[in-house]
């Protein structure tokens, strides 16, 4: 017999064989142990993770001559060597992408009838089911629903949004998962000392991280690599061979990106880029990447939550103590919208180097948190202990504190406090330049948005005062467009989302002046990005005073500020 590659000589033929789909296996054991057999299963999933192999072991287990339906097929009676082998005739693959039309459903709907030849069941296997029409569909779906009490249907899909609704509520459906890379990597070891392949560990995880889940995928992948380098094979063979990064270049990338290297960065691409190295790849694996430091920051035990080795998880935490929570979602967010773009440019590495010198520049710019936070330490004279609080502060709301001497910033003494007040002054204030905006962007709404003004504000909410007499224009901005192009315009201001209504009022002029800001409370309306446009409204002589770009460098606590994060004042709003 001619060689046999190994996705087919490893081929699972017991339960206990299919890796990593217990959940399904363990069902499908106890259906035939409690004589509980549907009619009709689904198996959906991505490629290469056991779906058809579970479907045959499935029909084994029915039809086996010794003893079936039996949870453990003997593998060596007639009608196991058979569906084996691919030439029972009791049970039928059928290739859903060649066999597309009604008049193949019906062949099959006139076969159903017939007696099993040898087993007890008939069984249908129907690959990628999804690549049936419409009208095939619908012409299985009476044999489907009720078939002969010895037929049994078994459908595989990688795409179960396209089967009808009609035959998937007919069916038990069964999700098979990808796999983890520990346990590709334990496959393909029993793989090697079986076939007395010499191979490093890290070679057998580039070979399972290059498979995304697919187990298929990765004995293929090893196939070729016996094939390349015979019995000895080595991570830097995984690497050449299939254009993969190895997992220090990921590790050395994400530094240099939380540190704001940008040198290395570009040095790196450069030389990624001249090894042959698929960097669209790279892309997917650097959002991987940082994803896991991610939950390393934000999970207690990461070991648990994360497909990685000890020595990975370890490496992992160690780079999150370089950043927080934010910056990585904001480079996450660059590397996802650099994935996007990746099929359609015509030159990757420059996407690639501009999108890292974008993110080295998100992971190091400082927080409106940060500065805050750094602020209040440098006032309170606890510096040190600044930077350790951040992470802590990040997502909760707090009150910024002003000098102790109140002489030092005379316009600002007390408690800076952000009061629903002072955003609702600000946002009147705006609003002639929104109104401008509006009409700019979208003609059909320049009528009603001239006569409308801010009633009042919410922290999630902000009513908007109508002219009674034009409420028909006001059909204008109810549309989805006009709406969200306000709520954007609205949010700059404000600082965060809101919800816009709209009420009719019998006279706006009478609320057009802008109201008296009410006293501070000592209550924090917002702390997002619309506390220091809120207090810059609220302590208007410091705006005035300090208007020029030179007088806020002369600022005292400015200065310390931009000192202490080596830093420049890039705009004043």
């Amino acid at each position: 017999m001619g060689y046999e590659v190994l996705a087919r000589k490893w081929r699972p033929q017991q339960f206990e064989d299919v890796v990593g789909q217990e959940h399904v296996t363990q069902t499908l054991r106890n259906a035939i142990s409690g004589e509980r057999l549907h009619h009709a299963y689904l198996f959906v999933g991505p490629r290469g993770i056991g779906k058809t192999s579970i479907a045959r072991i499935f029909a084994k287990a029915l039809c086996c001559q010794r003893g079936g339906p039996t949870v453990t097929p003997c593998d060596v009676c007639d009608s196991c060597r058979e569906i084996m082998s691919g030439s029972s005739l009791d049970v039928v693959e059928i290739d859903g992408a060649s066999n597309t039309g009604v008049d193949n459903v019906r062949e099959l709907r006139d076969t159903v009838k017939f007696a099993p030849v040898r087993g007890k069941f008939k069984i249908y296997i129907i690959d990628e089911v999804h690549m049936l029409s419409t009208g095939a569909f619908n012409a299985l779906l009476k044999t489907l629903e009720e078939p002969p009490a010895h037929v049994k249907f078994m459908f595989a899909t990688t795409e179960p949004e396209k089967v009808l609704p009609t035959i998937i509520s007919r069916c038990q459906r069964f999700d098979l998962r990808r796999i983890p890379v520990p346990q590709i990597v334990e496959r393909l070891k029993l793989i090697a000392d079986s076939d007395g392949i010499d191979v490093d560990g890290e070679a057998l995880l580039a070979v399972a991280r290059g498979a995304e889940g697919g187990l298929r995928d990765a004995e293929s992948s090893f196939d070729q690599l016996i094939a390349f380098k015979g019995k000895r094979i080595t991570e830097e063979d995984v690497l050449s061979v299939f254009g993969l990064v190895s997992r220090s270049t990921l590790d050395s990338l994400a530094v240099d990106v939380l540190e704001g290297n940008l040198k290395g960065l570009i040095a790196t691409v450069g030389v990624l880029d001249a090894g042959g190295k698929d960097l669209s790849r790279l892309v997917v694996e650097l959002i991987a990447h940082f994803r896991n430091m991610l939950i390393c920051l934000n999970v207690d035990d990461p070991s648990a939550a994360l497909d990685l080795t000890l020595e990975q998880v370890t490496a992992l935490e160690t780079q999150a103590k370089l950043t927080n929570t934010g910056r990585l979602l904001r480079v996450v967010t660059l590397l996802s919208e650099t994935e996007d773009r990746m099929r359609f440019t015509l030159s990757r590495k420059v996407l690639l180097e501009t999108a890292l010198i974008r993110c080295g520049r998100a992971a190091t710019v400082v927080t409106l948190e940060e500065i805050l936070v750094k602020i209040n330490a440098l006032r309170s004279g606890d510096a040190g202990s600044a930077a350790a609080s951040v992470r802590q502060r990040e997502s909760a709301g707090f009150v910024v504190r002003r000098p102790a001497d109140p002489e030092k910033v005379p316009a600002l003494a007390g408690d800076v406090v952000v009061t629903p007040g002072a955003v609702l002054a600000r946002l009147r204030a705006e609003w002639p330049g929104i109104v401008e905006r509006m009409a700019a962007a979208s003609v059909g709404s320049a009528a009603a948005m001239r006569v409308t003004l801010p009633l009042d504000i919410t922290e999630t909410q902000v009513r908007i005062g109508f002219s009674a007499e034009f409420a028909e224009a006001m059909v204008n901005l109810r549309g989805l467009r006009a709406q969200m192009a306000l709520r954007q315009m609205v949010k700059r201001v404000v600082g965060h989302d809101v919800l816009l209504t709209f009420e009719p009022v019998d006279d706006l002029a009478v609320l057009a002046p802008v109201v008296a800001l009410p006293a501070p409370s000592p209550v924090v309306y917002d702390a997002g990005p619309g506390v220091v446009h809120a207090a810059v409204a609220e302590a208007g002589a410091v705006r005035s005073a300090l208007r020029r770009q030179s007088d806020w460098y002369d600022h005292p606590d400015v200065r310390k500020v931009l000192e202490a994060f080596n830093g420049d004042i890039s705009d004043i709003l």
